[in-house]
């Protein structure tokens, strides 16, 4: 897969793509243990990982999990008014509790996903702002149930393989591999205000330093350290690598929304957590009872995954392919174009 990925995007050089999955593996690990696992110096890694940072490539964030905090996760489909839902979906990117926003639907349809903090701010967006908003005609909010894939970006699994077995282990990791947990925990954590700014600290740079987390917390490197530790092994946060999926030649991406029997909703979501073309899958409330998003390279290779491999799964009653038009904001960041756009560049 890798060699395909980057002849059809001639910016990239395999040493690119082997930066991008040593991130992957390990958000946070220093670019002199990343050199050494990769047979690079450290200053070709650093230029690298800079550029790529530059170019909107990648990006490294913290990201805040809602649920850790005893907050529930919720999709919404919004159908707009014909020239409207590029404006509706601008205003709902600008938001800091919707982690992505995609059009698709010819222009006319709108996908998010909320990440609100509080019951209030939840409760002010789906009850009230969005339903007084004249140019949306409908609007469906599902609740996440489970969610089988998702989260840091070493388990997109689109890039196994890039590096052998010997060189992951190399690297290490940087958090306890992804593993299948309730959206909604059942013991919340309370935030103190330190844990508040280290985690806006992470939301701008995953890879700042400690001395860095440290002067924004106003504490002390080691604190932090033991801070941090405690907030990635309860999952209130996760390191994750957003990453252009076009930039690697995945130029078609897709909501799936897949009707399941009861009875095979799980094995229908682990099965698909293993597919390579799988970003995103979660069990949700509503008629479809999952929801996954699928890169593949074209429509073509679309259609042969959700025709012959999502097509043949035992339990699957129906399926609607929604191709995504323009991908605003995914896990946080901002897109222009097919780039991320670098929240410090964009305040600049």
């Amino acid at each position: 897969m890798t060699g395909a990925a980057t002849s059809e995007s001639p910016a990239l050089q395999p040493d690119d793509v082997r930066i991008i999955r040593a991130l992957q593996i390990a958000p946070r690990a220093s670019f002199v243990s990343m050199a050494v696992a990769l047979g690079l110096t450290e200053s070709a890694v650093n230029r690298r990982y800079r550029r790529l940072r530059a170019d909107g490539v990648i990006r490294v964030a913290g990201m805040l999990n809602p649920g850790a905090l005893g907050q529930s996760r919720w999709l919404v489909r919004l159908r707009c008014r014909p020239g409207s839902a590029a404006a509706i979906a601008d205003a709902l990117a600008k938001r800091d509790d919707v982690n992505w926003v995609a059009l698709s639907a010819a222009g006319c349809e709108i996908t998010c996903a909320t990440q609100s903090r509080t019951r209030e701010q939840r409760e002010n967006l789906l009850g009230q702002r969005l339903p007084r908003t004249a140019a949306v005609l409908d609007i469906n909010a599902f609740a996440m149930l489970r969610q089988f894939v998702g989260g840091r970006g070493h388990y997109w699994t689109a890039l196994h393989g890039v590096l052998s077995p010997e060189q992951e282990a190399m690297l290490g990791s940087d958090g306890s591999p992804f593993a299948e947990v309730p959206v909604v925990t059942r013991d919340p954590v309370h935030l103190t205000d330190e844990d508040e700014r280290i985690l806006d600290a992470l939301a701008t740079d995953g890879r700042a330093s400690f001395v860095d987390l440290a002067a924004a917390a106003d504490s002390t490197p080691g604190r932090v350290s033991r801070r941090l530790d405690a907030l990635l092994r309860r999952r209130v946060v996760h390191i994750d690598v957003e990453i252009a999926a076009a930039a690697l030649g995945y130029h078609a991406r897709a909501n799936l929304w897949l009707r399941v029997h009861p009875s095979a909703v799980k094995t229908v979501g682990r099965t698909l957590a293993q597919e390579p073309e799988i970003a995103f899958a979660a069990a949700v409330s509503g008629p479809y009872n999952i929801h996954a998003v699928a890169h593949c390279r074209d429509l073509d290779e679309l259609f042969e995954f959700t025709s012959d491999r999502i097509g043949s799964m035992a339990g699957l009653q129906s399926m609607e392919v929604s191709p995504v038009l323009q991908h605003v904001k995914q896990a946080g960041t901002l897109l222009s174009g097919d780039r991320l756009v670098d929240p410090s560049r964009r305040r600049a």
